[in-house]
């Protein structure tokens, strides 16, 4: 056999077929729909996390503002209040456009969160809270 002949051959076979490439776009397709909710549970448990995690902050700062400035359980802390008890000075910002309410500072007034959009089985407006 010459070198040309076998060189023709090598080329013919060095793409792929129809078949393949069908095959390797059904793989790739059934990969991103199996991937995409996994990455947007896992980016809802983050946000969700971050959330409680500046509610947890938010507790502390106004158990702190309370007893600093020795304030009864029915005074109520604003965000430039509690300010200072954050990181930078500044009260910790949204994660997902929610609101904070701060609450007074008795035991039972948790600061919560109102949420802008559905998250986990929270509905829009509904409210994240320390207790769940």
């Amino acid at each position: 056999m010459n070198t040309r002949q076998t060189s023709r051959r090598a080329l013919r076979r060095s793409g792929f077929t129809l078949v393949e490439v069908m095959i390797a776009v059904m793989i790739v397709g059934l990969l991103t729909m199996i991937a995409v909710p996994n990455v947007k549970k896992f980016m809802e448990t983050g946000k969700y996390n971050a959330i409680l995690a500046n509610l947890k902050a938010i507790e502390l700062a106004k158990t702190t503002w309370q007893n600093e400035y020795r304030k009864p359980d029915t005074a109520e802390p604003s965000t430039e209040e509690l300010a200072p008890y954050f990181q930078g000075g500044k009260f910790p910002m949204s994660v997902m456009g929610e609101t904070y309410n701060i609450g007074n500072c008795l035991d039972a007034s948790r600061p919560t969160a109102t949420t802008p959009n559905k998250i986990r089985n929270i509905e829009v407006g509904g409210h994240i809270t320390l207790n769940e």
